[in-house]
Formats: C-alpha cells, structure tokens, sequence
C-alpha cells in the first residue's frame, strides 16, 4: 500500500460558523437557510420512539451473550442504531477526549487555521461535501482526520496537533479500533456469516475521525447542523461531548430524536456495512439539528474497510435463495466517487445496487 492517503476528494472553502455566530445576529445569512429540509423540530409524539441499548459486558459474558446477541442483531436490522453501554473504554479516556476536544474548538480561530484544509483534501478544519460555490450550507464546522493505519496519517496534522490531545486522540483510537472490531465479529456471528468474511475487510481498516462543532443559532428552525445523509463507513461509533441533543435519526419516514445516555455510544451501520450484510443490516439516514441557546459537540469515529482491498455482500451471506444485492467496488474507488457529491440521503449507496443501471 502506498504510504500516503490517497486523494479522495476535496470539498470548497467556507466561513467558520464559530465565527459568524459569534456576531450579534437575529437572522442566518442567506446560504444557511434550508428551505429544502423538513422542519428540524419534531413533534412530541416521536418522542416516546427511543433507540435500543445494547450492553457490551452483556455481550461478552457466557450467561448472557445469546439473548443479547438476539437484541444486537434486533437493533442492526430494525433501527440500524443503538446505544452502548458498558462498552469498555475507560471513562477517564472518555473525559479527556470530551475535554481535549473542547479546547481544540475554543483555539483562536487563526489557530485553528494552522490545521485548515489544503486546497485538494478534506482532511483538516474546516467544512465537508461542498462541491458549488450555490450550495446550500450546514450551521456547524468539523475538524476531520485519519487516525488509523498510522502511516496513513497526514504530516501537517495529526503529528502537528498539541501533544496532550495528540496523545489522547491516540489512546482513543486504538480503544475505538479494538471496540469496532468487536461489534463487527458480534455481528458476523449474529448473521451466521464466515467470521473471516468480516475480518478480511476490516482487521486492517481505514479509521477517521470527525469531531463536529454547531454553534448556537439565531433560527434554528430554517437552518441544519449536518444535512440528512446515512454514514457512507462501515460502522460509526458517536461520543456526545455535551449534554446537547441534536441528533435525529429517520424511522419510519419521522425523525425521532436520540436521548444520549451518559457513559455510553451512540453506534450505527454505514453504507458499507449495509452492502457487506446485503442489506441485512440497513444504514440510516440521519442528520443534525441546531438551537438557539447552546453550542453542541460529537466526535464520530468512523471505521471502514481497507483502502486497498474490494468490498461487496459477504460470500458467506450469498445463496441462490438470497442472492448479491450489491456489486463489487474498490473501496478507494467507492470513497472517490462519494467525496464528489453533497450530502443527499441514501443516493450514494444505491448507485450501488445490481438493479440500479447507473454507472
């Protein structure tokens, strides 16, 4: 594999919304207002909908492992999110990335621009999926980078990043990794799949990481924090930083809002994942909403197969009673092709789909 990330894509330089909202404003400007979004607050009556929790120690423990493999397996198929708790990374971890974070966001914006996208890429500070100068845009900036494989990493920031949240983010990382790795061996087991049909993908995975910053908003009811859109990974792993709620997620065809529980992750299938299951387990659309009193922070860690290796339904999932939905792609060539488009619900997987002619 070559030693360098190869160019996924790039997406267009834009205002810090850190920065605007910082101004004494009673209306957003123009290009943040979403008048093609469905109204960002829900009705009350989808509030008693709730994502299922699923506990890791459960999970791992001879006694209980089967009835709670079965409610993994329930939530993959039926939600495509859950909430995990007892998850096993170190609670002392988790607070010092909440902090780390934090204070990476509260950086002088002329800091922050020391770790600023370079023209051509996406990694960095800044904005993602904004391919036109008319695009409408989202009320939130992120910081995103490459974590893992190591010699993946970009020179200009992960070294370059201040060494206490250099070495958290590093610590983080590889606790994540070991815990993406084994939700997906549970889920191959849940799935009656060939274990090695989901090691091979991802032993050597691509992670990275988003971490997302909305800053409080003069209408949050015309604005959006991140357009609805399914995670275009393998799995994501959510860690809330603040006691903020923003994150929705569509269910049925409405928006049910997740409650974060304290200590756990918000997990959920990404495309690639729907496609290596055959659509056993779906993504989800889901998107972020905005408010007017508040700033929200997440960190999404983000865990995918390797660049270098092909991706499609696993052969142990394939029979003549249920066969490929999905067709085979490079997962270079998959993430070339996505970091060319805005966020637009589930539009880039199904180019994927056999029955869909589109090339």
């Amino acid at each position: 594999m070559a030693e360098t990330l190869p160019k996924l894509g790039s997406s267009l330089a834009v205002p810090c919304v850190q920065e605007i909202a910082k101004k004494p404003l009673t209306r957003v400007p123009q290009r943040y207002v979403r008048a093609d979004q469905e109204n960002p607050f829900v009705s009350n009556n989808n509030s008693v909908l709730q994502v299922p929790v699923v506990d890791m120690q459960r999970l791992l423990s001879a006694d209980f492992m089967d009835s709670e493999l079965e409610k993994l397996h329930q939530a993959c198929k039926e939600w495509g999110f859950f909430q995990l708790i007892n998850h096993t990374v170190d609670i002392s971890l988790v607070e010092k990335v909440k902090s780390e974070i934090e204070k990476f966001f509260m950086l002088p914006i002329e800091e922050k621009k020391k770790y600023g996208q370079l023209p051509g890429d996406i990694e960095g500070f800044g904005n993602a999926f904004v391919v036109s100068e008319e695009q409408k845009l989202d009320w939130g900036d992120m910081f995103y980078l490459t974590t893992l494989p190591i010699h993946l990493r970009k020179p200009h920031l992960f070294p370059k990043l201040p060494l206490s949240f250099r070495e958290t983010l590093e610590a983080y990382s590889g606790e994540v990794k070991n815990l993406a790795m084994k939700i997906l061996n549970l889920m191959a087991k849940a799935l009656g799949m060939e274990a090695n049909d989901m090691k091979v993908l991802f032993e050597e995975g691509w992670q990275s990481m988003r971490m997302n910053y909305y800053p409080p908003c003069p209408q949050p009811e015309v604005a959006i924090g991140l357009s609805p859109h399914s995670d275009s990974v393998g799995l994501t792993i959510l860690l809330q930083i603040n006691e903020m709620e923003g994150l929705q997620i569509k269910k049925d065809g409405m928006w049910v809002p997740i409650k974060p529980l304290s200590n756990a992750f918000v997990v959920n299938i990404g495309d690639n994942l729907e496609m290596v299951t055959n659509g056993i387990y779906p993504s989800i659309e889901h998107r972020a909403t905005v408010n007017s009193t508040k700033e929200r922070l997440s960190i999404a860690t983000f865990y995918c197969p390797k660049l270098d290796g092909d991706m499609g339904p696993a052969p142990s999932l394939i029979t003549p009673e249920t066969p490929a939905l999905f067709r085979r792609i490079g997962v270079e060539g998959y993430f070339k092709g996505l970091f060319t488009r805005k966020l637009d619900g589930k539009a880039y997987i199904d180019v994927m789909r056999i029955d869909n002619q589109e090339e």
